[in-house]
């Protein structure tokens, strides 16, 4: 519907900011650039009195350019805006039957008009504005009626510089804008969970790295291209995703040669964590973001991630701690990784599982078993992080 030109961009939680406001509404703007970049045709972004436009300067896809803000972290709401300059309320008034014409076919609706006038000098207050465009859309359109409790259309009119009208907003992701809560590594796997916690972190304005660890020959090229194009999936909510891809495989050979097997999967998760570790303070990360959540597997009960946190001075964000499987495979759909995440290529996570793993364990125990390691695993670790394949995803 090519009567739009303009969108008028919501936010929420960051109209709540003090005197940095500024800075959260800098890099919304940034990311609404930056979406509207990908797509044909230019947009000019713009703040206005705490309002933020995006303007078309040439012809665009209406559907191509909702769906790319519609992926922008920081709106709540997105409304198609039919803007113009102020001539006198004639004009105005013909302009807004145009409007609800084009806009609703069916006429057989109620409505609303909702007025605010922030230029004061408009010779008509917002009262006056409301009951005078309300009669003016009866006498065009018999068939509608008011409804000032619940109506289908809220016929928003704003009086500013230019005259704004609206009557959809169209749900966005809300959260924070991405770039400004700092910089986290997330250890990606081929799985459903940890794509969710990247993104669900992501939406809180943190911009992510990730880690990967692949363990050829016993996990396939086909599940390292898995783990790339999840990374891709998350890229179009997270941004460009600097992606390490970490030869595991001796590191776990080894710990699967010396370590108790019940004990395996709470040891090779303490050295996937360290690795990431050092990847993370590499790049000035300010903590590490899993996917785990409380009872899911058995390096995911309490007493294992106490283990596990054991071994990082980073932080470790746990995103879907306190979510069930169905909120994480919700989410999944929603973004789009979950068909991605379900084939059948297995990460180096589920090759090595033992049959009655370790579901508390205790880190004496743990770091008793490592010490038998000690020098060898040292020299894997240092060969592992030399060895790095860097993949940038977007």
């Amino acid at each position: 519907m090519n009567m739009f030109k303009s969108f008028l961009l919501k936010y929420a939680e960051i109209g709540v900011k003090g005197k940095n406001r500024y800075v959260f509404e800098d890099a919304l703007v940034s990311q609404i650039k930056r979406a509207l970049d990908g797509i044909d045709g230019r947009f000019e972004v713009r703040k206005v009195s705490g309002r933020i436009y995006a303007q078309a300067l040439e012809e665009f896809d209406y559907d191509e350019a909702v769906d790319a803000l519609k992926k922008v972290f920081g709106l709540v709401g997105i409304c198609p805006l039919v803007q113009f300059d102020d001539s006198g309320f004639e004009d105005l008034a013909l302009k807004v039957i145009e409007y609800m014409d084009k806009m609703y076919p069916d006429k057989k609706k109620t409505f609303k008009v909702f007025t605010r006038r922030a230029r004061k000098n408009y010779p008509m207050d917002s009262t006056e504005i409301n009951m005078e465009m309300g009669s003016r859309i009866l006498d065009a359109f018999p068939e509608m009626s008011v409804d000032v409790h619940n109506p289908d259309i809220k016929l928003n009119i704003e009086i500013r510089e230019q005259i704004n009208i609206y009557s959809e907003i169209i749900p966005g992701l809300g959260g924070m804008p991405l770039g400004t809560a700092g910089k986290a590594m997330l250890l990606l796997s081929g799985g459903i969970d940890s794509p969710v916690a990247g993104y669900m972190t992501a939406k809180r304005g943190v911009t992510l790295e990730a880690t990967y660890f692949h363990a050829p020959p016993y996990t396939s090229e086909r599940a390292k291209q898995k783990v790339i194009d999840l990374a891709k999936k998350m890229s179009v909510y997270t941004g460009p995703i600097k992606l390490n891809i970490v030869n595991f495989t001796d590191i776990q050979m080894y710990i699967y040669e010396r370590c108790p097997h019940e004990e395996l999967t709470i040891i090779m998760r303490r050295y996937m964590m360290k690795i990431a570790e050092h990847f993370a303070k590499e790049s000035d990360c300010l903590g590490l973001v899993t996917g785990e959540s409380i009872g899911q597997v058995a390096s995911q009960t309490m007493q294992s991630m106490l283990v596990t946190n054991a071994v990082c001075t980073l932080p470790v964000y746990r995103p879907l701690v306190a979510f069930d499987k169905q909120d994480i495979v919700d989410v999944a759909c929603k973004i789009d990784t979950y068909e991605t995440s379900i084939l059948p290529y297995e990460d180096c996570c589920t090759i090595f599982v033992a049959e009655h793993p370790a579901t508390k364990p205790k880190l004496s125990c743990i770091e008793k078993s490592e010490s038998h390691m000690a020098g060898k695993i040292d020299e894997l670790m240092e060969k592992a992080i030399e060895t790095v394949e860097i993949a940038y995803v977007k």
